[in-house]
């Protein structure tokens, strides 16, 4: 590719000293030279703004503690370059990560594109994510080149029923983003985004099953950090309630019913969750009632499909504990 745009890679990064290095030299490293590596520390206190002295070549913003979302924003309010990556401060790129991203979204004239990644697991060997994504499932076996093509009803589908890009794993153009990442999002502030560009305007990109990145696992990530409890009540409740209250009047009916069926699932699992786990009965009843308030058929016909899979489980696990 003769012309190379200049990428904006934003890298927020909250405490994080001990990876961080990683993740720059890996952005510096990339084969596709013409970028901008701007560093936003979320109000680190562990030595962040020190080691950062070690890259001249990066651009560094230091904030008070916001979230990453804020994090993104700021960088990208310092954005110089017509096509944008998130680098999360943890995953490290693989050398052409920018470069086959790139030349795909360019030479296509795409909205976005993503790349499948290995993902570390916090008890055995990493494993390849895309590949096992069931959302997915229908556009494996159409690749061109290494590459998935998804037309804007396809990439419309796929978004509302999943979010299958990580922040690390886009590259996308600066100028199909609409408001930037949803600083009153828990979770899927990404998503949030994502949404907001695919509902707002036609959207074309594409995706690899190559796995040109990796995504490293600890306890304070924000997803995979977290108990399945709380992905559930921050990501699956929260954030998906804030996605239709600020996106429905760009929902059609049959969209909005599908995200409106998860949450409800969600506060059924979640309360069964309290219910059966936590023993928090009264919290429990009211997750159930803003399910039936949402839609009482729905909620009925969920409630002992969910219940009963909770109580097997207590069950089995109660099993096999040893007797005294």
């Amino acid at each position: 590719m003769n012309f190379q745009p200049l990428v904006s890679v934003i890298i927020p990064t909250f405490n994080r000293a001990s990876k961080l290095m990683d993740a720059i030299e890996s952005a510096i490293d990339q084969t596709y030279k013409n970028t901008q590596i701007i560093v936003v520390d979320d109000g680190s206190s562990d030595g962040t703004s020190e080691l950062i002295k070690k890259y001249p070549q990066v651009a560094y913003y230091y904030q008070k503690n916001g979230g990453q979302a804020s994090a993104r924003n700021k960088g990208l309010s310092y954005a110089e370059g017509t096509i944008i990556a998130s680098l999360d401060s943890d995953d490290i790129w693989h050398e052409e990560f920018l470069e086959k991203c790139v030349h795909k979204l360019e030479s296509e004239q795409l909205d976005f594109v993503f790349a499948n990644w290995n993902q570390d697991a916090k008890i055995g060997s990493s494993w390849d994510f895309l590949v096992n994504d069931p959302f997915l499932a229908p556009y494996l076996g159409k690749e061109r080149g290494n590459w998935i093509n998804l037309e804007d009803n396809e990439v419309r589908s796929l978004y509302i029923e999943s979010c299958p890009s990580p922040s690390s794993s886009v590259v996308l153009r600066k100028s199909s983003i609409v408001s930037g990442w949803d600083e009153k999002m828990n979770i899927g502030d990404d998503w949030a985004m994502y949404l907001e560009m695919i509902l707002s305007k036609p959207c074309r990109a594409a995706f690899t099953l190559e796995k040109l990145w990796h995504k490293r696992v600890d306890d304070i990530n924000i997803y995979d950090g977290r108990k399945w409890s709380e992905v559930l009540e921050f990501l699956h409740i929260a954030d998906l309630k804030r996605n239709m209250d600020k996106l429905g009047n760009l929902l059609m009916p049959g969209e909005l019913k599908i995200l409106e069926e998860r949450y409800m699932s969600s506060l059924v699992e979640l309360s069964k969750h309290n219910l059966l786990r936590e023993f928090k009965v009264m919290h429990s009843l009211r997750l159930l009632g803003t399910s039936f308030a949402t839609n009482i058929p729905f909620t009925l016909k969920t409630i002992p499909g969910i219940l009963f899979l909770g109580i097997n489980r207590r069950l089995g696990l109660a099993k096999k504990k040893p007797r005294s």
